[in-house]
């Protein structure tokens, strides 16, 4: 604890602030520089002719928050509390890892993975944070400016309090995830304002918002997270479907050679955001075979399932925008996601769905009743 003082009515209160844990850096230090470059776009006529734009900003206006006042941080956090439903004879069991891991192991690994994916949460809202902004600057429309403006502020919030909950409440956190930080680098650095949508609007956040979901789903017991989870997928869900209701006419009229940078970005952004939840940081921080932990998590069916789930919302929008192309539906089927393409879009349905592999999975552990479904990111 630190401490400091005030006086309150010529009396002084002696005040104590949470012990803050420092984040660990990436190689190359605190802070880095990525040039970028982009037109500078002023609308001087203010028209606003998409109105479901217009209307998605007066519901993000309704739908703010604060970090500090909103979200009960009294609540105390027992990193190392094991779910009840969820015993080591389950985990070896069903999902049959390199060797048998005791309970101790078990909360080990537990904290572990989730101080890295809270980790990456709050890099990629950095991310989120600045593609934003230079989509205020660089988009065409009036309505699309105020309402990326509006997100900018949803973002810093995204930041703070995945900072917080760091911070203050976990004992772990990880640098930056190798394959996130070349992608955010490649959203930055891209000049042309549909790349950055497409980039951070339907990739990025598109995989966050199904992630926050399995992370409400698999945490039922911490209620603090739950909090904080719950209002962070209701801004995600409004970002999403931003994305996708600025690009859905755009790549319907593009060259053959103008969509197939689309087509690329789209396949790489998949591959990147597949091998950074291999969680290969994770294994080697335990002290586990890295080169067998990063295969289970390749082949097993659970964590398949996993992964699949993190595109349930990527695959419909890209369908929307009519970008799930032959290349691209080649690479997906690869990786095992085409299942997806007839679920709503993100403008119809702000659910996450749950892949029959994760499903048959919780059935087994008998996850409480209350938690089976992440919540919806409704109003």
């Amino acid at each position: 604890m630190t401490c400091g003082s005030r006086a309150i009515d010529g009396k002084l209160e002696v005040m104590t602030e949470p012990t803050v844990h420092p984040l660990p850096l990436p190689l190359g230090g605190a802070r880095e520089l990525i040039p970028a470059a982009g037109d500078v776009v002023f609308d001087w006529s203010y028209r606003l002719d998409r109105q479901s734009l217009v209307a998605l900003y007066e519901k993000g206006k309704a739908l703010q928050w604060n970090a500090s006042t909103d979200i009960d941080w009294s609540i105390a956090v027992d990193p190392e509390e094991f779910p009840e439903f969820f015993p080591p004879e389950a985990f070896n069991a069903t999902l049959n890892p390199p060797r048998k891991l005791e309970l101790r192991e078990l909360k080990a690994m537990r904290v572990q993975q989730l101080g890295w994916m809270l980790s990456q949460f709050l890099h990629g809202e950095q991310g989120a944070l600045l593609a934003t902004a230079q989509i205020v600057e660089t988009v065409p429309w009036t309505e699309a400016k105020w309402y990326a403006a509006s997100q900018v502020a949803d973002e810093a919030r995204h930041v703070e309090v995945y900072r917080r909950y760091l911070t203050e409440k976990l004992p772990y956190a990880y640098p930056v995830n190798p394959h996130l930080r070349t992608l955010l680098e490649q959203i930055v650095r891209e000049s042309r304002w549909d790349m950055t949508y497409l980039g951070m609007q339907i990739m990025v956040e598109g995989l966050a918002l199904a992630a926050f979901g399995m992370i409400h789903l698999t945490n039922p017991h911490e209620r603090l997270l739950n909090q904080i989870t719950s209002y962070v997928i209701r801004d995600e869900a409004r970002h999403v479907a931003f994305g996708v209701l600025s690009l859905e006419d755009l790549y319907r009229t593009m060259t053959a050679s103008e969509l197939r940078e689309r087509e690329e970005m789209v396949i790489e952004a998949a591959m990147l955001m597949r091998d950074r939840l291999l969680m290969a940081e994770v294994w080697e921080r335990l002290g586990f075979d890295v080169k067998a932990w990063v295969a289970w998590s390749l082949e097993t069916p659970f964590m398949t399932g996993f992964r699949q789930l993190l595109f349930s919302k990527i695959v419909p929008n890209l369908k929307r925008l009519g970008l799930l192309t032959p290349r691209v539906r080649a690479a997906f089927e690869r990786i095992g996601v085409l299942h997806f393409e007839d679920l709503p879009d993100s403008t119809q349905d702000e659910r996450v769905t749950m892949p029959p592999a994760v499903a048959q999975f919780l059935a087994g552990i008998a996850l409480p009743q209350d938690a089976q479904e992440p919540r919806p990111a409704s109003a």
